[in-house]
């Protein structure tokens, strides 16, 4: 396969710089992958897609505060750092830019000296680095007091509401961006899908540097996918293995919620069983899935992982035909965007 495979013409103005004021009112395309047909709603619709038995599983990760404005402590100069992962104690692996200033054992100041960066190792790729955080106190209350919400690149318009780029469930601290298929659900809904007899499961997968790295190799078999950490508890271990047996759906939110039970079925040859690991699984078409049985997720870039994701599941052909009628239809794409069912 290769990457223009999965290439379409996006206009800018499509991509969603802002979230709706009222998250359930999003539009939805629902797909019906085996008789190939599609319908536009709204997200609120969505529980006519669900039924009684079925169950939802949501990722309950919540975004760090993770993108850092300071400066070089020897020369004062501007640098951006975006957290991503937490390697050992202290250690985080970040994005830095500019990236070619920050050698090893350079020190960057935060916050009038509250919170102090070392640069540890300078050999990651893409602008990644290693660096030693010290500081007094409790590091995330730190963060929370002088971090921004690292919203993508993409994405102009600042956020007012910092709340606006967490789920409504959000609880597990450690993602560097939002789980956004999640980003419509309101406490309302949630409660009207539970009242319907629908089962909620919960799982943690932080989001890392696979949602900011694009695919950059022409072959897309040649393309590495970043680990990430997922929890997967024994409950909601229990209520997926319950569903199936019963004959009803597990339904992920979005693509996190996706890979991290694939990852857990191919760890454990099909089985679903409580677990935590990193993972680097790349779905894409020729994959079998193994515990998902239909999905909501987000409207995604051109050429990304995440569209192959959905074509492996539903057919490139038919995902990129529904990508051409929501552009047709001016769908909101990517992070705050509108959102597809896919059945």
């Amino acid at each position: 396969m290769k990457i223009n495979d999965f290439n379409f013409n996006l206009p800018e103005e499509l991509i969603a710089q802002t979230p709706l004021e009222k998250r359930s009112e999003s539009r939805l395309l629902v797909l019906d992958k085996t008789n190939h047909t599609m319908q536009d709603k709204h997200f609120y619709d969505i529980i006519d897609e669900l039924e009684t038995g079925d169950t939802l599983v949501l990722n309950d990760t919540r975004v760090l505060p993770a993108r850092l404005h300071g400066q070089k402590a020897d020369t004062g100069g501007h640098i951006e750092l975006l957290l991503l992962k937490n390697t050992l104690a202290d250690d985080w692996e970040v994005l830095a830019k500019p990236a070619k200033k920050l050698k090893k054992g350079t020190v960057i100041t935060f916050g009038d000296g509250r919170l102090t960066a070392l640069v540890v190792d300078d050999t990651l790729d893409h602008g990644g680095r290693i660096v030693r955080f010290s500081y007094d106190g409790i590091f995330l209350e730190v963060l929370e007091s002088l971090g921004e919400m690292p919203l993508p690149p993409y994405i102009h318009e600042k956020l007012a509401d910092q709340g606006r780029y967490q789920t409504v469930y959000a609880k597990e601290n450690g993602s560097a961006a939002a789980p956004t298929a999640g980003l419509h659900f309101t406490d309302d809904l949630l409660a009207q899908i539970k009242a319907k007899g629908v089962n909620l499961a919960w799982v943690t997968l932080h989001v890392g540097l696979g949602t900011f790295r694009p695919v950059s190799v022409e072959n897309v078999e040649d393309h590495d996918m970043h680990s990430e950490f997922y929890v997967l508890p024994e409950e909601t271990a229990t209520l997926i293995k319950a569903t199936k047996t019963a004959g009803k759906r597990v339904i992920a939110v979005g693509t996190t919620s996706i890979r991290t039970l694939e990852s857990v079925a191919q760890k454990f040859d099909g089985k679903v069983q409580a677990d935590s690991d990193w993972t680097n699984i790349f779905i894409k078409p020729g994959y079998q899935f193994q515990v998902v049985d239909a999905f909501s997720t987000n409207f995604h870039l051109p050429k990304s992982t995440l569209v192959m994701l959905v074509s492996a599941f539903a057919g490139r052909d038919f995902v990129l035909n529904a990508y051409q009628h929501a552009i047709d239809e001016h769908y909101r794409f990517f992070s705050f965007g509108d959102a597809m069912f896919v059945k």
